[in-house]
């Protein structure tokens, strides 16, 4: 299960992933973000927020996945990794090399500092 959270006002949504990702966990994600993309134009970030990557359920499910980012990188200024697992944390720098969007990776325990961060209102290095 993935939830997300769309806060409307500062254009940021937070996905906690819960169990391994499905492909209907992306597809849940893109009827949430898109319909504000539309409206709105792009986010000004997403959080992802996990203690722990859970994986995926199947190989569609990775390229559902893959598919997401590649639809949104463009669509979004700033992506914030907030997790302890080194997988994820590993992903900062694929993806930098891979996304438009800026990448930064945050302690588990500071999904606020990260939220500043996407806002622009705190600029340090996270880690």
């Amino acid at each position: 299960m993935l939830n997300v959270k769309l806060d409307r006002d500062e254009g940021i949504a937070v996905l906690e992933p819960e169990g391994a990702l499905t492909e209907e966990d992306f597809a849940y994600a893109v009827g949430v973000i898109d319909p504000h993309i539309q409206e709105i134009g792009p986010l000004e970030g997403i959080m992802i927020h996990v203690g722990s990557f859970p994986g995926w359920a199947s190989f569609a499910s990775l390229i559902h996945h893959l598919k997401f980012v590649r639809e949104h990188h463009r669509k979004v200024r700033r992506v914030a990794l907030v997790t302890d697992s080194p997988i994820v944390n590993a992903a900062e720098t694929i993806g930098s090399h891979l996304v438009e969007a800026e990448v930064r990776t945050f302690p588990f325990d500071q999904k606020e500092r990260a939220r500043q961060w996407i806002l622009g209102h705190e600029t340090a290095e996270a880690g």
